[in-house]
């Protein structure tokens, strides 16, 4: 069966973790509201179904998986339930749980990244916050990312399999998304982010390596990956890259 992805069709956000793990997987999906209306789609299709009333257990927000009778909200739950059916999620509990804790540490770190041009309100502009985001931006780039990448570096150089993924010896869901993490930082905080994965040498291999496998790869060169922009998660503004 065919998995619907819903998220915002312009930017990658939160849904481009669960769109790397079917990209990378090879399974078969819809992006829901990058369809075109004809068919179902577009942006006024994903508003529906939020506004559903009718609906006891509707998401709070995009991104959220239809699965047959299945629906799933919230990034970290969705990539929980696809991990084993897509193969990207280790061997057994103790793995799944370890690869779902690494997941969450990593919205940890991508909710703090956002918080960085956003820092007061989500519902007011960044040029409204802009002395605040420079404050926030700076705790972030000086001490919070290379918290976070040390803290992976630990991770992959203690794995018993060898620093080549963070789960046993073969490709998780987190590792996916500490690859996307690590691009986000470098696209929105380019000089911050190379101090850190200076320090954090396994880090930056396993983001090299990740592009280079060979879904994922086409999967970059392809129009299906919505470019970086300053609507998404990771915006770059150079005042804020300290």
């Amino acid at each position: 069966m065919t998995y619907q992805l819903h998220y915002w069709p312009t930017i990658q956000g939160r849904g481009e973790f669960v769109r790397l793990a079917l990209e990378a997987a090879g399974a078969d999906y819809v992006d829901v509201a990058r369809e075109p209306s004809g068919k179902g789609g577009g942006g006024a299709a994903l508003g529906r179904l939020l506004r559903d009333s009718g609906n006891p257990r509707a998401a709070f927000a995009p991104p959220f998986l239809v699965d047959g009778d299945i629906v799933v909200g919230q990034t970290a739950a969705i990539l929980l339930y696809l991990g084993p059916r897509l193969g990207l999620a280790g061997i057994g509990e103790t793995d799944g749980l370890w690869t779902h804790q690494l997941q969450l540490t990593i919205a940890d770190a991508v909710a703090e990244a956002h918080d960085t041009h956003h820092p007061i309100s989500t519902n007011a502009y960044y040029e409204d916050q802009r002395e605040a985001a420079k404050a926030r931006a700076k705790d972030f780039c000086d001490a919070r990312i290379p918290k976070f990448l040390d803290w992976f570096e630990r991770v992959l150089t203690l794995n018993p399999s060898g620093d080549l993924h963070l789960v046993g010896d073969s490709l998780t869901y987190a590792d996916l998304s500490l690859f996307q993490l690590v691009a986000g930082l470098r696209y929105a905080f380019p000089k911050a982010a190379a101090r850190a994965l200076a320090n954090a040498p396994a880090v930056a291999k396993l983001h090299a390596n990740i592009a280079r496998r060979q879904r994922v790869h086409d999967y970059l060169q392809s129009p299906r990956r919505i470019p970086f922009n300053e609507e998404g998660i990771f915006r770059h503004y150079p005042e804020l890259d300290c």
